[in-house]
């Protein structure tokens, strides 16, 4: 048995679990959360203080949800200099999530220094994907320097096919909801389609996150309002989605109580979500254009585990892409990704 520490370091929180592993399984000793931390070593600290004080044994290993590792990291690998240089090359893909991560990793490798620190890359799920899927339609000396779809939510999406096992279908749809959101087609457990492309930002509507948005209003913003980099950086990433729309919150238990309230914002509210709703459907029906049909969708995540009228909104219609019971196509499964980082460390260590 390996004792692994599972850090999952989000775009909004942290989320942490040890766990045994071997080769028959996990299994759970403690699991935690909180809310984005501003300090790292604080939070190693804390986790380390909390393992003490419930009597559990320090981990063999702590691995690390790492959301980009750029073009030349693509598979879950155990942590060098090399390789801790080449994650922080990988900021720039993905800035809402890699700094925060890395300064984790180095917190963990302080607070644990004899222990091997794995990297559990996000995007190592979506690697095979066919070419048709990955290439983005621009010139080749822009594609040679690694602008490609790379997809994300990749550790869930993993878990999900893990934990169905021999009843993983052959046509699989993985609808991630949450704080980000995207959905993925998943063929005979290999995926071959999702939604976001080079960065966390694109694909469907998410909270605070633009998703797809026509590149020529960016242009716009550029060339008639003097938009600056942050600018549009802030733009995309964090006053845009269900917040943008809104006016209120990129939380959507907040705006299914205000869509109710009768308060002036409740309009905004209402529309947020239903261009949520709206542009995860297509989603998911184009994904079902790529795999031919559809055996099973599974939603996952915060929005998609607990929100049952959001999940009823989406799948409306889908009787008439040739769902015959929708009900018998469609299940929820908890996004387990902190077990899926500890299995993988253990794996790479082993």
């Amino acid at each position: 048995m390996t004792t692994v520490l599972a850090l999952n370091a989000g775009s909004s929180s942290l989320k942490y679990g040890l766990y045994t592993v071997s080769a028959t399984g996990t299994d759970t000793l403690f699991f935690g959360a909180e809310a984005i931390v501003g300090d790292a070593r604080e939070a190693v600290s804390r986790i380390a203080a909390s393992l003490t004080a419930n009597a559990l044994p320090r981990p063999d290993v702590v691995g690390h949800r790492i959301v980009h590792g750029g073009p030349a990291l693509r598979h879950h690998v155990r942590i060098d200099a090399g390789i801790r240089q080449q994650l922080d090359s990988a900021r720039a893909f993905a800035p809402l999530h890699v700094p925060m991560a890395l300064a984790l990793l180095d917190a963990a490798q302080a607070s644990f220094p004899d222990t091997p620190q794995v990297a559990c890359i996000d995007t190592a799920f979506h690697v095979g994907m066919p070419g048709v899927a990955r290439t983005l339609p621009l010139p080749r000396e822009l594609r040679a320097l690694g602008i490609e779809r790379y997809g994300f939510h990749g550790l869930s999406c993993d878990s999900i096919v893990r934990r169905l096992g021999h009843d993983v279908p052959r046509r699989l749809i993985i609808a991630h909801l949450g704080y980000g959101a995207s959905v993925t087609a998943v063929e005979q457990g290999k995926s071959v389609d999702t939604s976001m492309g080079l960065t966390p930002t694109g694909g469907v509507i998410m909270s605070t996150r633009c998703g797809d948005l026509d590149p020529g209003v960016l242009a716009h913003l550029l060339r008639e309002h003097h938009y600056t980099e942050g600018q549009l950086e802030s733009l995309i990433d964090r006053r845009s989605g269900m917040l943008g729309i809104s006016g209120v919150s990129g939380d959507m238990r907040i705006l299914h109580a205000d869509a109710v309230s009768g308060s002036v914002t409740s309009p905004g509210a209402r529309l947020a979500i239903a261009m949520f709703c709206y542009s995860v459907r297509k989603q998911i029906a184009a994904m079902m254009v790529v795999l031919g049909g559809l055996d099973l969708l599974v939603f996952t995540a915060g929005i998609g585990e607990n929100d049952a009228v959001v999940r009823a909104t989406i799948v409306e219609g889908l009787e008439a892409l040739g769902v015959r019971d929708v009900e018998a196509a469609v299940r929820v499964m908890s996004a387990q990704e902190e077990e899926q980082i500890a299995w993988r460390s253990w794996q790479v260590v082993t």
